[in-house]
């Protein structure tokens, strides 16, 4: 037989037996609970939930330690050189920062461990007393981490607070939590100063050395009580006078995380180390292959769980983490200066963790690259990723073996070339990413994304997707730290006893599930429930079902669902997520009045597809912002809108019949979103009432 046959058609054939057998393997499998009544999952490889995988073990400062030691020459924080920033002014005249950044310098895990002991050390020299908090409120960078762990390694709780929580939240943060000491950078310091009034017990603020701080450090000096020290100096103090570690017991508070909230203030998460080190053991039972050799690209902000367990578990197995953030992540990112690479492009990372938005705009961005060189290699482009997606559906004529090989190397090379050409895994947290930009970057990059579902309730922990699942729209059995039950709620419509699937709340319980809310109580009582035979439940308000094979899929939200004037109910969420696939979205948030029998749209509108659309239709305008108020323009994205809802059977009242285009981004700093990109609804609806009054008024 033909050798060239064979490399074609072994791998297709292996490939369709092995397809066969996924589809058939039950990944999360019944389980006898107690509490309220509901469908209940575990892990199918787990009967018990996981608490720690390192014998020993117990915190997240052991295990910190543990690490230092065993992979002490290995390269643990890397940051890239600032070689300089430079001012560019636009067309339209607006200037922008741009930076030209160098290679990356590394310290080892023994350095780290010397830095961490000695800064930890210093907190206390400086008056930080050990039942005192310390919050961190700065970018995601080395300096984040090392006074994360330093804190841990005195049984300090830290507070964490988002770079971009606004004024009001950043007040109510500091002050509920009693802090006294502060962790930041030079536009946190600033922010600092501005509210330092406000501030009730604040008394040292440690600032990470950037250039232009000296002005931030001067006016603090002048205007406030506080006792204002560099990171170095803090460090030098411990170097100088060291201080003997007072390491936590599992139960202690490690972090009391601020929530961005998409409502409201914001609410403090108690996580306990026992809480974040079940996630972080869990999720090392389903990654394979994790260690030293690996190299992990942080962006996401630390904040943020996602992030700070995903760290947790990189320096837990000994790999790499270079640090990086979202506005120079690639090669053409906002503050990148032109002809310097790209965090990806010079760190050349194995793995990353992503929220959709993150990875929608990669998919974006591919796309445009693609429709803007057009000619032949948008004609590859499209015969290379519709061969390959034919053969991820399980197609027998799509490309496998050989063929797959020559589209990888004619066509796909040049686009996993954006992340640096390595990637080997991702994780995607956050909201449920869309099926079609999970095959998008999963055939693009080649390179399995494993879709999480967890809350900052449950310390990210929830549901997972195995290593060797290839379904999309699914987030996963349970991981090997939690439970899933799903429960009745019947004023929405969804029943355990739905057929063919059971539907209903997710509830979490296991290890994970934190302590609840710090200084509020009665939500506490809300949402965390503690069951007979003690395990501990998170009530997340959201919906969804579970299908044979025991994988989660979420399907809606309690606080998204608005019941129209005639009784018909419209479910904001997953119609944001149906028409976000429109060429014409950047973000899309629709607004339902239950006064009306319709609901209507706030687009903000993605820059190059409109105007490239404006464009052929020999339209003139003055500024962007001149383009979305046309007549003409909302008509065409209106229509956009229609074709996709319709596409995706959405019924008529759940499509709007109504838009307003928005020419600015929503962005964390603007505070209309949070810094995993989630719509923040009641501020965005109080920001633009007038515009969605008078679209209900027309």
């Amino acid at each position: 037989m033909n050798p060239y046959f064979l490399g074609f058609i072994l791998p297709f054939v292996a490939s369709l037996l092995l397809t066969k057998r996924k589809s058939e393997k039950k990944r999360g499998v019944p389980v006898n609970v107690g509490g309220e009544p509901g469908c209940a999952i575990r892990n199918h490889r787990f009967e018990r939930p996981v608490k720690t995988r390192w014998e020993g073990i117990s915190t997240l400062a052991e295990l910190f330690e543990q690490s230092c030691k065993q992979f002490a020459s290995t390269p643990l924080f890397g940051t890239r050189k600032l070689i300089a920033r430079e001012m560019v002014v636009a067309a339209d005249g607006r200037s922008f920062e741009k930076l030209h950044l160098g290679n990356y310098e590394w310290r080892s895990y023994a350095d780290a461990f010397k830095t961490v002991c000695n800064f930890a050390s210093g907190l206390l020299r400086i008056g930080h007393l050990k039942d005192e908090r310390v919050a961190i409120f700065a970018d995601t960078r080395a300096e984040w981490q090392i006074a994360l762990q330093a804190c841990f390694r005195q049984n300090i709780a830290v507070v964490t607070i988002y770079a971009s929580l606004g004024e009001g939240a950043l007040c109510h943060s500091l002050n509920e939590t009693e802090v006294t000491t502060v962790v930041c950078g030079r536009k946190e310091f600033k922010k600092l100063i501005d509210i330092s009034g406000q501030l009730d017990t604040v008394k040292h603020v440690i600032y990470i050395d950037e250039e232009g701080i000296s002005v931030e450090v001067s006016l603090a000096e002048n205007c406030t009580s506080w006792t204002v020290k560099s990171f170095e100096e803090v460090e030098s103090i411990g170097l100088q006078r060291p201080v003997e570690a007072n390491l936590p017991l599992p139960s202690d508070t490690a972090v009391i995380m601020y929530t961005s909230g998409s409502t409201g203030m914001p609410k403090g998460v108690m996580m306990s180390h026992q809480n974040v080190l079940a996630v972080v053991s869990a999720v090392m039972t389903i990654v394979p292959g994790l260690g030293k050799k690996d190299v992990y690209l942080a962006y996401l902000p630390l904040a943020h769980i996602l992030e700070l367990a995903a760290e947790a578990i990189i320096t837990g197995v000994g790999a790499s983490i270079g640090y990086g953030s979202p506005l120079t992540l690639t090669d053409t990112s906002n503050k990148i200066k032109k002809g310097t690479q790209g965090d990806a492009s010079v760190l050349k990372p194995t793995l990353m963790t992503a929220v959709p938005a993150i990875l929608d705009r990669v998919r974006d961005g591919v796309r445009k690259n693609v429709d803007a060189k057009g000619g032949l290699a948008k004609r590859l482009f499209d015969i290379a990723y519709s061969r390959r997606l034919a053969a991820v559906n399980g197609s027998w004529l799509g490309a496998w073996g050989l063929e797959k090989l020559l589209w990888d190397m004619l066509v796909f090379r040049k686009v996993r070339a954006i992340l640096g050409g390595r990637i080997r895994f991702i994780l995607a947290g956050g909201a449920p990413l869309s099926g079609e930009t999970q095959r998008f970057i999963n055939i693009c990059l080649g390179a399995p994304i494993s879709q999480g579902y967890g809350l900052t309730e449950t310390c990210a922990g929830g549901t997972f997707s195995e290593y060797d699942e290839t379904s999309v729209g699914r987030v996963g059995p349970p991981l090997p730290c939690s439970y899933i039950k799903l429960i009745d709620w019947a004023e929405g419509g969804y029943l355990t006893t739905d057929s063919p699937m059971p539907r209903g709340e997710i509830v979490i319980g296991g290890p994970n599930v934190t302590k609840g809310y710090f200084k509020n109580e009665a939500k506490t009582n809300e949402v965390y429930k503690v069951d007979e035979r003690g395990m501990r439940w998170f009530y997340s308000g959201d919906i969804g079902r579970l299908h044979p094979d025991g994988c989660l899929e979420i399907i809606d939200r309690k606080k998204d669902i608005v019941k129209l004037q005639h009784g018909e109910y419209v479910s904001l969420g997953k119609v944001e997520a149906t028409l976000s696939v429109c060429s014409y979205v950047d973000q899309i948030m629709i607004h339902a009045d239950p006064f009306h029998s319709y609901c209507v749209a706030l687009v903000v509108t993605a820059q190059s597809e409109l105007k490239s659309w404006a464009s052929k239709q020999g339209m003139t305008y003055s500024d962007f912002s001149d383009l979305c108020h046309k007549q003409g323009t909302v008509k065409e994205v209106l229509q956009s809108l229609v074709k996709a809802g319709k596409q995706a059977r959405l019924e008529k009242f759940e499509i709007p019949a109504k838009i307003k285009l928005i020419p600015e981004p929503w962005t964390p700093e603007s505070g209309l979103v949070t810094a995993a990109l989630k719509l923040k609804r009641e501020v965005i609806k109080k920001a633009y009432e007038m515009d969605l009054a008078q679209l209900y008024s027309q």
